[in-house]
């Protein structure tokens, strides 16, 4: 394959991710939420035992610390509860509330942030290694590598005008 033909099909797969990304972005937005909410009622939606915001963290690939501030957010809109574990008590235990759930059906879709890290963790471990090499140089030549890493389309919504 020509350079230029291999750049472009690289191009072509990024424009596709972003695009999904953004569309789920958009579906979150119509329901006053961001993404980055999005990702983490799928997660809660998807779970099959108790969740506590270090798996969230593990699910997104990010710091607790990050997914901390998304998970308090949807517990003070309403959207999600914490209590503490009957087994654990140190461990926060994570669950949807109603209004998260008609959220989610509301949205009718997942978020691609979730099957984008599980495409990444099916990655070999060598192509996974090589990926992060390849990307940790694209953002340095971008220079973005020292910008902040939060969970994505973690920015507030867009209030919409309400027709009168």
């Amino acid at each position: 394959m020509l350079r230029d033909d291999l750049v472009r099909a690289t191009m072509d797969d990024f424009r596709r991710i972003v695009q999904a990304l953004r569309t789920s972005h958009r579906a979150a937005e119509n329901a006053d939420m961001t993404g980055a909410q999005l990702f983490v009622l799928s997660v809660l939606n998807d779970a099959e035992e108790a969740v506590s915001v270090g798996d969230v963290a593990r699910e997104a690939q990010t710091d607790p610390s990050t997914a901390s501030v998304v998970v308090g957010r949807l517990v003070d809109a309403g959207y999600i509860r914490r209590r503490g574990s009957a087994q654990d008590l140190r461990r926060v235990e994570l669950s949807l509330t109603a209004r998260g759930r008609a959220a989610l059906r509301k949205i009718g879709q997942t978020a691609p942030q979730r099957r984008l890290a599980g495409a990444l963790q099916n990655l070999r471990p060598s192509d996974a290694r090589t990926l992060a090499r390849t990307l940790r140089q694209i953002t340095a030549e971008m220079g973005l590598a020292a910008a902040p890493a939060p969970m994505m389309f973690d920015e507030e919504p867009k209030r919409r005008k309400r027709k009168r």
